[in-house]
């Protein structure tokens, strides 16, 4: 055998660095048995056969060490090992059918899938892994699937040597599972007595066994998560057999994605222009605490990778008398200021901004920001005065407009009462030109689009808008709106409210990405961005809240956008327009 010459190895792979981008780092959940954590060879021989850096993740339960070892891995493979306790499913254990339960791998590997998830990190479950994803995602597992399916179900157990398949799987069509190994029925080895009993939401069986056992499932909502039920990893030991490999080629390629996109956040500003979160401010919200209902708080930013969301103080258009034009105005103030009360109870993290340098100030400084605007004018009642009082408190933008129309202007849902903009709404258009408030035209009827376009000095936006060629709705926006906007150097902001972005059924990201393509082929990479509308029945399949924002990166991405491009989609173009709409203020 040669020996190894530690200067010669030392010499040559300092003379590669540095590397830019580097390989995907893969982290591997270990094994825990008499005190040592310890892992098979066959993984991360398989990681590193893959292109991807193999990187052991010990059973432990510090919670912030657990974050920060996701925040630095691309991937995560689990590994498989000793039975789930039933008791995490909330059944009784029958200890006569148990073999051996690792309570420290169970708990640290249920909490670390819901973080992983979470973070939309790429996972491969591998025997056990596959039945950790069930057991904490909410779906089911068998104790023992011979007391559980009866006792003339294959011998799931083999005696063969790890690398020998022993039966067959029949993988279902149209999965990621039948597209990265191109056939219907794959040979596999087999070494288990528990299984997967039931898929948990998002979703679906992608292979079984002769007998019906689960053999492997799949995420169907954009994540990027396979479950398989035998060990892939053992064949690449047999004889370098790379019959296995399309998974773990597929783990480390979704992972060089990950890893693309959050070193592409680190360097970008990214901003929501759009989110409905106040309205659920009555139910004790608060953006430092993980919330079960609403789509935005900080923990989900940061997982999104989300940088600036603007929260909207939303007013319903109702009378137009004195009376409720003053009730409108309070409720708008009270929003408005209930914004800042939360943002000020988490200021550590959190912080408002109402400029360009602002938010570029906040980004550097580590912290999210937090934007207001107002969604529909009716909030200024009559009285012009509140426009400069609304910009004075912060206010980037108002809709001015929302489902009906208002003093101001005709909406896209209102009966055509001005035919556009009235006298007072050309007033309000000047004023809020003056003062340096961007005029919001999502909601607004086609007529009152154009009469603003043609009054307003400086560009506007669309803060939450969709394309009426790929969804016939009145809210949209047509090509010729598209073009129209781009011609006066503003920005349309696609939004993920599904009635927006198809005509029936619930929309998927990918139907997002369509309509935000669209966009940007019609009115050009420089005038188009995201405005969710989270929390206001924005989402979709794929990205149904903050923390899955990434996936719209990862989209873009695979589709071969560039960085700058990117950059000016997620937030550059939104901001160039707060720029001259603020600097034009300046230069009076």
């Amino acid at each position: 055998m040669e020996q190894f010459n530690i200067d010669k190895e030392y010499g040559e792979l300092h003379s590669h660095y540095p590397v830019a981008g580097g390989k995907p780092i893969i982290g591997i959940t270990a094994n825990f048995n008499e005190g040592n954590a310890c892992l098979a060879e066959a993984y991360y021989a398989s990681v590193l056969a893959a292109g991807g850096v193999p990187l052991l993740i010990p059973p432990y339960l510090q919670r912030d060490a657990l974050a920060d070892t996701l925040n630095a891995v691309d991937a995560v493979v689990l590994s498989g090992g000793a039975d789930i306790d039933p008791r995490y499913m909330d059944e009784e254990p029958d200890y006569s059918l148990l073999h051996t339960i690792n309570p420290k791998r169970d708990s640290q590997e249920l909490l670390l899938v819901r973080l992983a998830v979470a973070r939309q990190l790429p996972i491969l479950g591998i025997c056990r892994g596959v039945q950790t994803l069930a057991a904490a995602l909410g779906g089911g597992v068998h104790q023992d699937i011979y007391a559980a399916l009866g006792n003339t179900l294959l011998n799931h157990d083999q005696n063969e040597e790890r690398g020998v398949a022993t039966h067959s799987v029949c993988i279902e069509e149209g999965t990621k599972l039948s597209q990265l190994f191109a056939c219907d029925s794959l040979a596999v080895n087999t070494f288990h007595h528990q299984a997967v009993s039931r898929v948990p939401q998002g979703f679906v069986v992608s292979a079984r066994a002769a007998d019906g056992v689960i053999e492997a499932m799949e995420a169907v909502d954009g994540r990027s998560i396979i479950g398989v039920q035998w060990h892939p990893e053992s064949f690449i030991m047999k004889d370098d057999n790379r019959c296995m490999l399309p998974l773990f080629n597929w783990v480390v390629a979704e992972a060089g994605l990950y890893r693309r996109a959050r070193e592409l956040h680190r360097g970008i500003i990214s901003i929501d222009s759009h989110c409905d979160t106040p309205m659920l401010f009555a139910d004790g919200y608060r953006l430092d605490e993980r919330s079960g209902s609403a789509l935005v708080d900080l923990h989900k930013m940061c997982e999104g990778a989300l940088d600036v969301s603007v929260m909207v103080a939303y007013l319903k258009q109702e009378g137009r008398d004195e009376v409720s034009h003053a009730a409108a105005t309070r409720k708008a103030d009270g929003i408005l200021q209930a914004i800042a009360d939360k943002v000020a109870c988490c200021s550590r993290f959190v912080a408002l901004a109402d400029t360009p340098d602002g938010v570029v100030a906040l980004k550097q400084e580590g912290r999210r920001i937090i934007m207001r605007g107002i969604e529909n004018g009716y909030a200024i009642g009559r009285d012009i005065s509140n426009i400069e009082r609304y910009r004075h408190m912060g206010i980037v933008y108002m809709t001015l407009c929302h489902n009906g129309d208002n003093d101001i202007c005709d909406s896209a849902r209102g009966n055509g009462e001005h035919d556009g903009l009235s006298l007072f709404g050309r007033a309000v258009v000047s004023e809020m030109n003056r003062v340096g408030m961007m005029v919001d035209l999502s909601h607004a009827a086609e007529s009152t689009f154009y009469d603003v376009l043609e009054l307003s000095s400086v560009p506007v936006v669309c803060s939450h808008s969709s394309c009426r060629a790929l969804c016939n709705h009145p809210r949209n926006l047509t090509d010729e709106q598209l073009r129209a906007i781009a011609s006066k150097g503003g920005v349309v902001q696609v939004t993920m409210y599904s009635g927006f972005l198809v005509e029936e059924g619930e929309a998927t990201l990918d139907d997002f990405m369509q309509h935000l393509l669209h966009a940007v082929d019609v009115a050009g990479i420089d005038h188009v961005g995201v405005g969710t509308d989270f929390d206001g029945d924005g989402c979709v399949v794929g990205c149904a809240d903050a923390s899955q924002l990434r996936n719209v990166t990862r989209e873009l991405l695979r589709r071969g956008f560039s960085d700058d491009d990117i950059r000016k989609i997620w937030g550059g173009n939104w901001l160039r327009v707060m720029r001259e709409v603020q600097q034009a203020v300046a230069d009076k």
